[in-house]
């Protein structure tokens, strides 16, 4: 199969998981996952006889040994914590319940647990406060992406790229990148929507590459995006709680992941973004979701990404204009600034309600709105 190697239990992971969702396009998740139908059916009944184990290689041993003997729930407690350093205990018990323990104390319980056993930094319980959050109501209907600070390797720097599914909170890209270009991020974007399908919306702030201000919202990023048929939004300006799920999460990957290890270039933090990136979605419980963990709120998007872009066409009755080499376009003998985002592209004017006022559109986007009675830019 044409698994890699380094994430071949994350990868199957998200397959049978995407594979057995309601309304799954079956044949359609096996070609983004890169194997036939008959293995994708061969892998997921098999998950469905063993559960996770199923999903290893025939050669490696089981996670679990039917004879061995029971572990005290204080030890499994701690032993959960251990692996998360960051979790509480609605979050450890939670897991214990996901791994089918039979006896899982009360989360108050694992928490005193945790404090005999020095576990609990005090200060930390006072640096939590709940906000208020609005949610999607459906898997791929908004997208919120956005880059975490960068921060120093012992070669170079990384930019993370987190990309996350509103509704499900199901992380969906975790790049580990050299830097921040409309290129860096089209190619990851690229490989995630050939995995998980296109968004109708994605939501981003007002800084590069996908806009430098509220004045010029759109880059050659965004109207890449918008020919996709995805629709950009822009955050508020200096308002970062407009994308707060993106910004916990980053909070999230810093403690459990960042001020964990050192890091030594792109490569090795890849590996450990992957590995953690399995965890969130699909053994991390999340408090936002009752305690389910990610993957069983989402679902693949139905809309395939075209390898080809469609051509760009309007109504027959829009006034249809090119954009300059300046970002301009022409209107009875007049120039009006546009965006440099649009170079080259044709743009679409519509009348308004009021008279020689005109919304201008690139595709399904108004990305503009025009006045002749206005002077020339």
């Amino acid at each position: 199969m044409p698994w890699k190697e380094e994430t071949v239990m994350s990868l199957r992971q998200e397959f049978v998981t995407l594979f057995g969702a309601e309304g799954a396009n079956r044949s359609q998740v096996c070609r983004r996952f890169g194997i036939s139908r008959k293995t994708g059916y061969k892998i997921y009944n098999r998950y469905l006889e063993e559960g996770s184990s199923g999903l290893q290689d025939r050669s490696r041993r089981p996670h679990h040994s039917p004879g061995r003997t029971p572990v005290p729930v204080e030890e499994a407690v701690l032993r959960v914590r251990d692996a998360h350093p960051c979790w509480g205990g609605r979050k450890i018990r939670a897991r214990l319940l996901a791994l089918a323990h039979t006896r899982v104390p009360s989360a108050s319980t694992i928490t005193a647990i945790l404090q005999r056993n020095g576990r609990v930094n005090p200060e930390e319980a006072q640096k939590h406060k709940p906000f208020q959050r609005f949610e999607m109501e459906e898997p791929n209907q908004l997208w919120q992406m956005d880059y975490k600070g960068h921060f120093p390797l012992a070669h170079g720097r990384c930019h993370p790229l987190t990309v996350l599914d509103d509704c499900s909170r199901f992380l969906l890209g975790l790049q580990a990148c050299g830097d921040e270009t409309s290129e860096t991020v089209q190619a990851r974007l690229t490989t995630i929507f050939r995995r998980y399908g296109l968004p109708e919306r994605i939501l981003v702030d007002n800084g590069s590459p996908w806009g430098s201000d509220e004045d010029h919202p759109h880059t050659r990023l965004t109207s890449w995006l918008i020919r996709l048929g995805i629709s950009v939004i822009h955050s508020r300006p200096y308002h970062p709680q407009t994308i707060g799920k993106d910004e916990r999460l980053h909070r999230t990957l810093k403690a459990e992941v960042l001020a964990q290890r050192q890091l030594r270039d792109l490569q090795h933090c890849q590996k450990h973004f992957d590995r953690w990136r399995h965890i969130y979605n699909f053994e991390r419980p999340h408090e936002a979701l009752r305690m389910a963990v990610p993957a069983s709120r989402y679902r693949a998007s139905s809309r395939d990404f075209p390898e080809n872009l469609p051509p760009i066409e309007y109504a027959p009755g829009d006034m249809i204009r090119k954009v300059q080499a300046n970002g301009v376009i022409s209107c009875r003998n007049r120039e009006f600034k546009i965006g440099r985002a649009f170079i080259g592209y044709p743009v679409a004017l519509r009348h308004t309600l009021t008279d020689d006022v005109f919304d201008v559109f690139f595709c399904h986007e108004k990305v503009a709105q025009i006045d002749l009675n206005e002077h020339n830019c």
